[in-house]
């Protein structure tokens, strides 16, 4: 039996359903609505109205970067963050949230120091990390969390 997953996707936020086992064999989907690939290796950037389909109508796990432009370590960590989605998409979905025009955001998951990463299982946080990471760090991080 083939096992459906709910996916939103990170071009239009809507709520796609992909087999598990195509994405498991690399084939990436497509949006029903907007034609674009349901993942393409780079982080999705997030605001108040495209959080929850990513976050608790998605099958997948989330796992958030909260950042702001001036802050010089989300700068650094921002080409890691990238090569970590290269590696964890499908298994995951990465987002990048911009605390600067995100406050709600910010402050409904009270983010206190930037970077911050959330992984989130059915809008739900399970884990949580500050400071700055390199790719292998996030990734090795979020496999541990998710255990």
């Amino acid at each position: 039996m083939t096992e459906l997953l709910h996916l939103a996707c990170p071009r239009c936020h809507t709520v796609n359903r992909a087999r598990r086992e195509k994405l498991a064999a690399g084939l990436r989907g497509k949006c029903g609505k907007c034609g674009a690939p349901l993942f393409d290796g780079h982080p999705v950037a997030l605001d108040a109205a495209s959080f929850e389909p990513h976050a608790a109508r998605s099958d997948i796990p989330l796992l958030v970067d909260f950042w702001a432009p001036w802050c010089g370590p989300c700068k650094v960590m921002a080409p890691q963050f990238e090569k970590a989605a290269g590696r964890l998409e499908p298994a995951l979905r990465l987002a990048k949230v911009n605390t600067e025009e995100e406050q709600g955001l910010a402050a409904r998951f009270g983010i206190q120091s930037i970077p911050t990463l959330l992984l989130l299982r059915d809008g739900q946080e399970i884990a949580r990390r500050s400071g700055l990471m390199d790719a292998a760090g996030i990734e090795q991080w979020a496999a541990q969390s998710l255990r």
